[in-house]
């Protein structure tokens, strides 16, 4: 362990705890899926779901240390392709959020009752087929590798570990909070448009340093 430690700069494990609270905090299809889950059915179902978005984490990272980004070093347009459609997502979010009539996350969708295995596995796709955790993985998180350190694989792993270490403990105090959320929200419409307008301002933040970033792709 003090081998992959020693491997990481102390600054880039900062920078990508510090992206991974920017992005965990902001709305996406992981979030929505567990608040809207936790309130119809419970907190049990909301952490029983949060297993399964865990695990999708984990798949992401795998292919990460396995070296799924040499193909992006090997082909510099396609990584500048990922990043800008990544971008332009991001942008998207941005926009849902603040503009009038934008769905806030603590106004949950309704969901049928679903038994403890189907809740990890619903948990595990929404992860999986997320384009937020998909831009997370393929075009922040090698920006925080040092090649001239070494390690490359070594310094993934970590740098993943830190944001699933992250958004597991967020996601995991939303579902277990989210109907006192909701309500006191519900009650405060001014504090409702806050959090869509901060979480907006977010999303367009973490847009504008992935198109503006001009790091190459990182082979594994």
């Amino acid at each position: 362990m003090d081998a992959l430690t020693s491997a990481v700069d102390a600054q880039a494990v900062l920078g990508i705890a510090a992206v991974a609270t920017g992005m965990v905090l902001t709305p996406g299809p992981n979030m929505i899926y567990l608040v809207s889950r936790s309130i119809t059915q419970g907190r049990r179902a909301g952490l029983l779901s949060l297993t399964g978005v865990a695990a999708g984490f984990l798949v992401y990272l795998a292919a990460v240390t396995a070296g799924i980004t040499a193909v992006f070093a090997l082909v510099p347009l396609l990584y500048t392709a990922v990043k800008l459609a990544g971008a332009g997502y991001l942008l998207w979010l941005a926009w849902q959020a603040v503009r009038p009539g934008g769905t806030a996350v603590f106004a949950p969708q309704q969901l049928p009752q679903d038994p403890p295995r189907r809740l990890v596995a619903m948990g595990f796709l929404t992860c999986l087929l997320n384009p937020k955790i998909a831009i997370m993985y393929v075009s922040l998180l090698p920006q925080f590798v040092r090649p001239e350190r070494g390690h490359v694989a070594e310094q993934g792993l970590v740098l993943g570990l830190t944001q699933i270490a992250i958004a597991v403990t967020v996601n995991g105090l939303i579902a277990m909070s989210a109907g006192t959320i909701a309500g006191f929200l519900a009650r405060r419409p001014t504090w409702l448009r806050v959090q869509r307008y901060a979480m907006g301002t977010v999303l367009a933040g973490i847009a504008l340093r992935i198109a503006t970033d001009r790091a190459k792709a990182v082979a594994a």
